[in-house]
């Protein structure tokens, strides 16, 4: 599930806090900070998303992500190349390497990924 940009501007104050109350959201992001009740909104949709859960104490509630930014980056960029590049990480590659014409130590670095990834496939037997 895509969350919205104000959404996942939330999600991110929360992985880096892992716990923390509206206040503490708001505290975290940019000025002109939004209303409390705009945060607050957006944090209960969160939950209703199934991003995050809460600790009840009193009438006030302590809010902590339930997804992992692993996971949630992991399904944003598979949505994202299916999307944007026929679910081809060739082409996705391909596009980077020409049009945002990436730095040769950048593309070295990506080159010694790549082959690293491959000799551990190999080495495991995955094809």
């Amino acid at each position: 599930m895509e969350l919205t940009k104000a959404e996942e501007q939330i999600m991110h104050i929360l992985w880096k806090l892992e716990n923390a109350f509206v206040k503490d959201i708001i505290d975290e992001l940019p000025s002109p900070k939004p209303a409390y009740n705009t945060v607050s909104t957006i944090v209960r949709i969160l939950e209703k998303k199934g991003f995050v859960n809460y600790t009840a104490f009193g009438k006030t509630h302590q809010y902590y992500p339930i997804i992992s930014k692993k996971d949630y980056t992991g399904t944003f960029l598979r949505g994202f190349i299916k999307s944007y590049f026929g679910n081809s990480y060739r082409q996705l590659v391909s596009f980077f390497a020409k049009e945002e014409n990436l730095s040769v130590k950048e593309m070295e670095e990506i080159i010694t990924l790549l082959t690293n990834k491959l000799d551990k496939k190999k080495k495991d037997g995955n094809s």
